[in-house]
C-alpha cells in the first residue's frame, strides 16, 4: 500500500491542507515541535481509524476545532477517509463503505514511536494481537484464526461465570472444550509457524543494530494438539469455576524477546528495547516480502538520532527494497540516506515537499 496524498483537517496542529507524499522513502524533517510526528500520526489515523498514540484518541483534535478528519489517496486510486468529533463518533470508510473490523481489511501498518515501546516492555496481549495481526497478514487465509477463538474463549468464560453461580452443571464444559481445543490448535501453529519465520532475519538485523545476542521465541502456555488440549482442559474444570475463567490455553501466549538469555522487556535499557523494536519491524518487513506479500506501510518516529552513518544506511537500504512506503521524520533532511527519498519539510505544522536528495 503507498499513499499518494494526505488531506487534514483539525487534526492538532497541521494546518488544514493536502501534503503529496508517493514516493518509496519519505522524510519528514524539521525542528522539533514542528509537527513531524503528527503528521506520521494522521496518517496512521486516516489508515487504522485511531491514533498509535497512548492517551485519549480525541486528542488529536486540534483545539478549538470540532473534530478531524483525514483524507488518504492511495495509488490504487481508492481513498479512506477517518473523521472523530468530540462527542466520539468516528467514522472509518474505504471508498465511501464503512471499512470493516476484521484483520484482512485493515491495511498492515509497521509504527517506530516511544508509545509503541509498549510492545516491546508491555503486558504479553500487546504481543499476542500484534503476532495474530501478522499471521494474517502473511496468511490472509488464517486471518480470521484469532477472532474464531476469542469468541469461543468468550462463550465458555460465560459459562464457567454462570456455572459458578449455580445455573447450571459442570458437565456441560465437555462440549466447550472440545469446541475451544479445535479453534486453539490452528491459532497456536499459525503463531509458531510465524514466529519461526522471524527468528532467523530478527536475529540477523539486531546483531546488526548492535544487539548480538538478542533472539525472539514463540513461548505458548499451552501444550501439545488438540486432543491434548481438550484434556487439559477438562482436568482443570474445577480450578476454572472456583476463578471464573478459563486459565489455560493460547490466550496466555507469550511472545519473548530476549538478549544474552534475559527479558528485553525486563532486563533491557531503552535504547535497546528500541533496537529490538526496530529489529523486529523490520524482520515482519523480511517475512512478509519472503511470503510474497505487501510490504507494510512503516512509520518510523526520529528513528535515525541513535544511529550512527553506518547503521543509518543500513536501515535506509533495507527500506529501499521490495517495494511498500515508509515515512520516516527526522530533525535534518541528510539524517536519512536514502537516493530515494521525497523530503517534505514540515515548520509550525504546514508541510512543503521539496527535491530529492542524493545520497552521497
Amino acid at each position: 500500500m503507498v499513499v499518494r496524498a494526505v488531506e487534514c483537517r483539525g487534526f492538532r496542529n497541521l494546518a488544514d491542507s493536502r501534503v503529496e507524499a508517493a514516493a518509496p522513502v519519505v522524510v519528514v524533517h524539521g525542528p522539533n515541535g514542528a509537527g513531524k510526528t503528527n503528521l506520521l500520526e494522521a496518517v496512521y489515523f486516516g489508515l487504522v481509524g485511531r491514533s498509535f498514540r497512548a492517551g485519549n484518541d480525541r486528542d488529536v483534535i486540534r483545539f478549538g476545532a470540532s473534530g478531524a478528519r483525514v483524507e488518504l489517496e492511495l495509488t490504487d486510486g481508492s481513498t479512506l477517509l477517518a473523521a472523530l468529533d468530540r462527542s466520539g463518533e468516528r467514522r472509518h470508510l474505504l471508498g465511501g463503505l464503512a471499512l470493516g473490523d476484521t484483520a484482512n481489511e485493515r491495511p498492515l501498518v509497521s509504527v517506530f514511536h516511544p508509545d509503541r515501546l509498549a510492545l516491546i516492555k508491555g503486558a504479553p496481549a500487546y504481543r499476542r494481537a500484534h503476532l495474530d495481526r501478522l499471521c494474517g497478514a502473511i496468511w490472509p487465509a488464517r486471518a480470521d484464526l484469532r477472532r474464531r477463538f476469542g469468541r469461543t474463549l468468550a462463550q465458555r468464560n460465560a459459562l464457567v461465570a454462570r456455572i459458578k453461580a449455580g445455573l447450571g452443571g459442570s458437565g456441560s464444559l465437555a462440549s466447550w472444550d472440545e469446541r475451544l481445543a479445535a479453534d486453539a490448535e490452528p491459532l497456536m501453529a499459525a503463531r509458531a509457524e510465524a514466529v519461526g519465520a522471524l527468528v532467523a532475519p530478527f536475529a540477523e538485523l539486531a546483531g546488526r543494530l548492535g544487539l548480538p545476542e538478542a533472539e525472539i521465541s514463540y513461548r505458548p502456555r499451552a501444550d501439545g494438539g488438540r486432543d491434548q488440549l481438550a484434556t487439559e482442559l477438562a482436568r482443570r474444570r474445577e480450578r476454572d469455576l472456583g476463578r471464573a475463567y478459563t486459565s489455560y490455553g493460547p490466550q496466555l501466549d507469550e511472545l519473548e524477546l530476549r538478549l544474552a538469555g534475559r527479558p528485553l522487556r525486563r532486563f533491557g535499557s531503552q535504547g535497546q528495547q528500541r533496537l529490538g523494536l526496530l529489529a523486529l519491524l523490520f524482520a515482519e518487513r523480511e517475512v512478509l516480502l519472503e511470503a510474497e506479500r505487501s510490504a507494510p506501510l512503516m512509520l518510523l518516529d526520529d528513528v535515525m538520532s541513535e544511529l550512527d552513518p553506518g547503521h543509518r544506511q543500513l536501515l535506509a537500504g533495507r527500506l529501499e527494497r521490495g517495494g511498500g512506503q515508509t515515512l520516516i521524520t527526522a530533525t535534518e533532511a541528510d539524517q536519512v540516506p536514502s537516493a530515494v527519498a521525497q523530503r517534505i519539510a514540515v515548520r509550525e505544522g504546514a508541510a512543503a515537499p521539496k527535491p530529492a536528495l542524493r545520497a552521497a
